[in-house]
């Protein structure tokens, strides 16, 4: 076994590595808790919050090849902490791990990472922006253009990131509430990132554009006690406009959803919670699970009425903590290309 990832495992938060997404649900004391009417300072919260319990760099793309193939992209860094704070060496609290993965209509790669904090394996500054685990890393003079590297052992790719809009702010001006009783994050997202650059697959190098998004959140327990798992969704329609929305699963089979909409020049609505659902249309059997992959996507405030279809319906993340996760398209009301996230499916 690798040295790191003993030393890993054996520090992870029990919780979390036992029950997967879903131990987000559990209240760990001592940790800062996200309160309404935040008010943000930047480029300071691009950087790392340790007082918090957990927190995610997150990246998706949605590209094209010479030849018109779709492909999709992942970058994530996640934080996650023993105890609030931070201390020089081992000594630190944090533990980060990071998730890559490339999807094409017939394969999907991923791969992960994992370090401890305070020595230097694995971070991020906010200013100027460097996030990294490894060789792996995000990284610009500033949050508006950066290089994005990583690596598998059947995948690589080298992109540039450019910003054309400004970053967007979800739920109350970036208090994400995710359940009736009133667990919340903070959370913002720079959707409107040009890409392009270069994928390294298993059958040579392509060239590929295309646009990505990325998701900053932090929080110390984002889901209630009875949430199991989430399901979400960014979508960006061919007239410019975005959507995010998210709904989380219960035990009960009750569930909660938020969303944000956006538009194409970044003005953003915040959405009544309940405002965005989405209804599982046809499931696929992915590692032995049965897994929704394609959905209906309601908001009809919006007038929003589309049919999700995953571009791979394969798209398994099969790593320490599984999920799914690959790009999707749309068509009805509304056509266009995003991503989709869903985790918590056993």
């Amino acid at each position: 076994m690798n040295v790191r990832l003993f030393v890993f495992l054996c520090l992870f938060p029990v919780t979390l590595w036992a029950q997967g997404f879903s131990g987000l649900g559990a209240d760990v004391k001592g940790f800062a808790a996200p309160a309404p009417d935040p008010v943000f300072s930047f480029p300071r919260e691009h950087g790392p919050h340790p007082e918090y319990r957990i927190e995610w760099w997150y990246l998706t793309a949605n590209l094209t090849g010479p030849d018109g193939t779709p492909y999709g992209l992942q970058w994530t860094l996640f934080r996650t902490a023993l105890a609030p704070g931070e201390a020089v060496g081992w000594r630190s609290p944090q533990v980060w791990f990071a998730h890559a993965a490339v999807t094409t209509p017939d394969a999907h790669f991923a791969s992960e990472r994992f370090a401890r904090g305070g020595i230097g394996q694995a971070g991020v500054e906010a200013a100027p922006f460097h996030a990294w685990i490894d060789e792996w890393a995000m990284k610009g003079a500033d949050f508006d253009a950066m290089t994005l590297t990583a690596s598998g052992p059947d995948f690589a790719y080298d992109m540039m990131l450019s910003a054309k809009g400004p970053l967007v702010f979800h739920g109350a001006d970036g208090y994400s509430v995710k359940s009736q009783q009133g667990q919340a994050s903070y959370y913002y997202s720079q959707p409107f990132f040009d890409i392009a650059g270069s994928l390294n697959l298993p059958e040579g190098k392509v060239a590929v554009t295309g646009s990505a998004w990325l998701d900053r959140e932090w929080s110390s327990q984002p889901l209630g006690e009875t949430q199991t798992g989430w399901d979400w969704f960014s979508m960006s329609f061919d007239d410019g406009a975005k959507l995010m929305g998210f709904q989380l699963r219960q035990s009960d089979g009750e569930g909660y959803s938020a969303s944000t909409w956006i538009a194409p020049d970044g003005t953003t609505s915040n959405m009544p919670a309940g405002a965005f659902t989405a209804k599982p249309l046809e499931s696929h059997q992915v590692a032995g699970r049965e897994v929704p992959v394609e959905w209906q996507v309601k908001l009809p405030e919006r007038g929003v009425d589309v049919t999700v279809s995953a571009l791979n319906r394969d798209a398994w993340m099969g790593l320490s903590i599984p999920y799914w996760e690959g790009p999707v398209t749309f068509r009805g009301s509304h056509s266009g290309t995003g991503y989709l996230e869903m985790t918590g499916y056993e």
